[in-house]
């Protein structure tokens, strides 16, 4: 099996096509299952958020695997395959491994260095374990993600500045209204996390008044109460709207919430900060006069974060360097069942020798059988010891997947290729 990403996100497709394929977090077991259950896809974790949508998965062929999961996302996204191909990314093999360590740290972020990614990351790993749809190679994969973008971040100054994607979208709506925000009043629309992350961005931007609606009002009321605004009714947004200077949309409904004609009866100025996708304003209200909307599409064009040269440079050499760990990691598994069926196959000698034994000298007692056995297995595992200790340690090593091969050929091992695929990662490009 070998790694496989695929994706679209803020670098290669805009909102629109965003918002086709994000997957709802109820929907995503299903998709999971479907994905596992494709001929050349073995296991399947996959990450949706405001803008990236990507498969990681674990693949018996590169083609195969390709085509499996684009068809999955054409069908969920209604988008045909060759049209939704225009929008895709593709990583394989070492690349897969270091695509997916850049995400975690942030440098592949449309803010670089926010980690909200890294709280994404970690949903989409535990919705896989729910679903088993994680095996040995992406149970590790993603474990190792994790760990390396808290490095990045614990280690460097990447994200020293605290930025994310609601901070970028604020320093768009400062421009907007011409001045700091502080004392500006604001409406956030939705309490889960992206709601959450708002509220307490605006807080430290010292905005308010703050208010907080969303359809669960008893969400709203705990979010407010953690942050000292005031929880309003859903059924009164078009009387609070009014009485507002900006807007922050994080909701995960399916359909607009706020309209043109819901924005036309504001009557005044106001800066909407769209952070959903599916996008919760329509976008027929785009040139409604004096509504101003600063959306994932206005993000991914501004680029407002950079970090310092010498900070990215950090992430990047921390990177590098687990990169080729995870390979040495993958090299080692390689060769785990060859020496197993190595040792079978020395235990198997010695059984062989002690049966020929026992019909020579049948006069043996057990006791004398049970030490002829115990000293001839001592000497097998002995000579064994060390060439198996050191052939796991050449095995890590750049070009060490040939080692694998060598003593399968030296000792005339048959190792199963269902048990080398299952078991033995494949390191490379595409085939």
């Amino acid at each position: 099996m070998n790694l496989l990403s695929i994706g679209a996100s803020y670098r290669t497709a805009d909102v629109a096509v965003l918002e086709r394929l994000v997957i709802p977090e109820p929907s995503v077991p299903g998709l999971l299952q479907r994905l596992v259950a494709q001929p050349y896809v073995g296991e399947a974790v996959v990450v949706s958020t405001c803008n990236r949508v990507e498969v990681y998965a674990a693949v018996s062929g590169f083609h195969g695997g390709l085509g499996d999961i684009c068809n999955v996302l054409s069908e969920h996204s209604g988008i045909p395959a060759s049209e939704l191909a225009g929008h895709l990314y593709v990583h394989y093999g070492e690349a897969a491994v270091r695509h997916s360590f850049r995400v975690s740290s942030g440098l592949d972020s449309m803010v670089v260095g926010e980690a909200q990614i890294l709280g994404q990351l970690r949903d989409a790993y535990h919705s896989a374990t729910e679903v088993d749809s994680a095996g040995r190679l992406l149970h590790e994969l993603m474990q190792q993600t994790l760990r390396v973008g808290k490095r990045a971040h614990a280690e460097t100054g990447i994200d020293r500045a605290g930025q994310s994607v609601v901070t970028a979208a604020l320093d768009l709506a400062a421009e907007h209204l011409g001045a700091d925000l502080a004392g500006r009043s604001a409406l956030v629309i939705g309490a889960g996390a992206m709601g959450a992350l708002s509220v307490a961005t605006l807080t430290r931007a010292g905005v308010g008044p703050l208010r907080i609606t969303n359809r669960s009002h008893e969400r709203a009321d705990r979010l407010a109460e953690a942050y000292g605004a005031v929880a309003v009714r859903f059924d009164d947004l078009d009387a609070v709207l009014k009485e507002v200077d900006i807007v922050v949309c994080a909701t995960a409904s399916t359909a607009p919430v706020l309209t043109r004609q819901r924005l036309e009866r504001v009557g005044k100025e106001l800066v909407v900060l769209d952070l959903a996708v599916p996008r919760d304003v329509a976008p027929d209200a785009a040139d409604l006069p004096g509504v101003h909307i600063i959306d994932i599409n206005s993000l991914a064009s501004s680029r407002r974060s950079h970090p310092a040269a010498a900070e990215t440079a950090a992430v990047e050499q921390i990177v590098a360097t687990e990169v080729e760990n995870f390979l040495g990691w993958l090299r080692g598994a390689e060769i785990a069942p060859t020496v197993a069926a190595l040792r079978t196959r020395a235990e198997e000698v010695v059984s062989a020798e002690m049966r020929k034994l026992i019909a020579r000298r049948p006069e043996f007692t057990e006791e004398q059988r049970g030490d002829v056995s115990r000293t001839l297995h001592r000497v097998v595992q002995q000579l064994l010891h060390s060439p198996t200790v050191r052939v796991r340690q050449l095995a890590a090593e750049p070009g060490g997947d040939q080692y694998a091969a060598l003593l399968r050929e030296l000792f005339d091992l048959d190792v199963p290729l269902a048990t080398q695929a299952n078991a033995v990662p494949e390191i490379g490009g595409k085939p």
